[in-house]
């Protein structure tokens, strides 16, 4: 079985968020008038833990899904990112990728590469 949209054509792209923080207050994502700074951001054992995450992608992957996009808030502000990148890859042949502001890639990159992560794409 294979995932289609309205119109019948294949959906491969998935995006996980894996968190809601980020270090940036920009008025694209994070305006003040929602986040605030009394905004009460999601208790950390809310988040899908890394295996909850992986298994949900891996549903997605038996459907059809060839591309996983991780994303947040910023997502290099959770913890051990590179764990997860780990597992997702085993999932098999996929386009890992990422979405960040930037400001921790060079701390972290290395890792992520190592552990399967394709692309990144900084938003700035």
């Amino acid at each position: 079985m294979e995932l289609t949209d309205t119109l019948e054509r294949p959906l491969r792209d998935l995006r996980i968020s894996v968190t809601d923080r980020c270090n940036f207050r920009c008025t694209y994502c994070m305006p003040k008038t929602v986040f605030g700074r009394d905004h009460a951001f999601l208790p950390r054992k809310e988040l899908l833990t890394f295996e909850e995450i992986t298994r949900v992608a891996g549903a997605f992957v038996s459907v059809g899904v060839r591309k996983i996009r991780l994303t947040g808030g910023e997502p290099l502000l959770r913890a051990d990112l590179e764990v997860l990148v780990a597992m997702l890859a085993d999932l098999g042949e996929l386009d890992l990728t990422l979405t960040t502001n930037g400001t921790l890639l060079t701390r972290k990159a290395a890792r992520l590469r190592e552990a399967g992560l394709d692309r990144v794409t900084v938003s700035l």
